[in-house]
């Protein structure tokens, strides 16, 4: 302890330093400084010039100057050959399983699953939810029952006379029309012509309520929509819906085929009626 003393004391004892003016000797400036001091002052230096490189190396293309330092290229080459490895093994993991489990088959032996388990963890976070009617929710729902009051569909009330200017008529089938409607004539509809083997869809909701095949007018289809309106297709090559199914708005109904006019052009024979009256449907529809 004595000789330690004098060492401390040493480290902490003031020295001066000063500058002097060469050609008259005035001091200029001085500085009182200790050995402790000048350890200190050097020691900070340091830290900050070390913290200085580092940041300049970690954040500052400087680093890539650095030798055996992967450059921006480089390390995008070495990321995408990483993912390019994980994918490798993934699939090679899958065909190996799939040998094997051409390999269990083979063999008589129940083959593994290879698609994952699902993950049941959202699956018993959501089972624990409870729906409940908000006020928002309500509030939705009955702007959605007051637009219902103005939808174009069959949905009017029945005790309202229907106004066929606000249905909104599917085309059946896209085409010329070739023979016009006439009742007097005999044409209770009009007759479209289009292509063989052109789908032939349902202009409104409704149920088939007949389906049958004659000799002069190949399948025919009719489809009952309510408020007395029902839809006749005529010179169908192909029917696929069968009576008392229900269709929606363009959906299928059977397709043109090998029945033919007398210009022999395939077409379709559609027809509207309401409550028993033939409609012109050029009135409603674009075809």
């Amino acid at each position: 302890m004595a000789n330690k003393k004098p060492y401390i004391h040493k480290l902490r004892s003031k020295y001066r330093l000063i500058i002097y003016n060469d050609q008259t000797y005035a001091e200029v400036w001085y500085m009182r400084l200790s050995r402790l001091n000048v350890m200190s002052i050097v020691g900070i230096l340091g830290l900050l010039l070390v913290g200085i490189v580092v940041s300049l190396i970690a954040f500052t293309p400087l680093r890539e100057f650095i030798p055996g330092y992967p450059d921006r290229q480089t390390h995008r080459e070495i990321v995408t050959n990483a993912l390019r490895l994980d994918s490798l093994e993934q699939q090679v993991q899958q065909w190996v399983l799939y040998n094997d489990n051409i390999s269990r088959i083979l063999s008589g032996k129940e083959p593994l699953n290879i698609e994952g388990e699902s993950d049941t963890t959202l699956a018993r976070r959501y089972r624990s939810i409870v729906m409940t009617r908000s006020a928002e929710d309500s509030l939705f729902r009955k702007q959605v029952e007051e637009m219902e009051q103005f939808n174009l569909t069959v949905s009017s009330a029945p005790d309202k006379p229907q106004d066929f200017a606000s249905l909104h008529f599917f085309p059946p089938v896209r085409g010329k029309v070739i023979e016009k409607f006439s009742p007097r004539s005999g044409n209770f509809g009009v007759a479209i012509s289009t292509q063989t083997n052109s789908t032939v869809v349902t202009a409104l909701e409704g149920t088939v309520i007949a389906a049958f095949w004659t000799l002069d007018m190949g399948y025919v289809v009719q489809v009952q929509h309510g408020l007395g309106l029902t839809t006749t297709y005529k010179k169908l090559g192909q029917s696929i819906k069968k009576v008392g199914a229900h269709l929606e708005v363009g959906e299928v109904v059977g397709m043109i085929g090998a029945v033919k006019s007398k210009t022999k052009t395939p077409i379709l024979v559609f027809e509207i009626w309401h409550n028993g009256t033939p409609v012109n449907p050029e009135q409603h529809i674009i075809f």
